[in-house]
């Protein structure tokens, strides 16, 4: 006779990694991008406010493979970072 007892069923339930989880880069496909934000905190004395667009590069590597989602890098903070609109009269002198 058994000695484990069912107290009910239970279903395991799937549900999304946390914020900020995201598989590992087990081919390496930004590995690159990923020293050069590594060498740009040693040399900064680990200060990332010097190494920002280092991240906004390995963090877009990623999101191009998928490696996280994707999520617009204004929402990741580099709104700073992002190439302005042409304005309307760079626009107007062109025509």
């Amino acid at each position: 006779m058994s000695t484990a007892m069912n107290f009910g069923t239970k279903s395991f339930r799937p549900r999304a990694p946390d914020k900020g989880s995201f598989p590992l880069d087990h081919f390496g496909e930004c590995k690159a991008f990923k020293e050069v934000f590594m060498k740009c905190l040693r040399e900064s004395s680990y200060d990332n406010s010097k190494c920002r667009l280092q991240s906004k590069d390995y963090l877009e590597c990623r999101m191009n493979n998928q490696l996280m989602a994707k999520e617009p890098l204004e929402k990741l903070g580099f709104k700073d970072l992002m190439e302005p609109p042409p304005s309307q009269e760079n626009a107007d002198a062109k025509h």
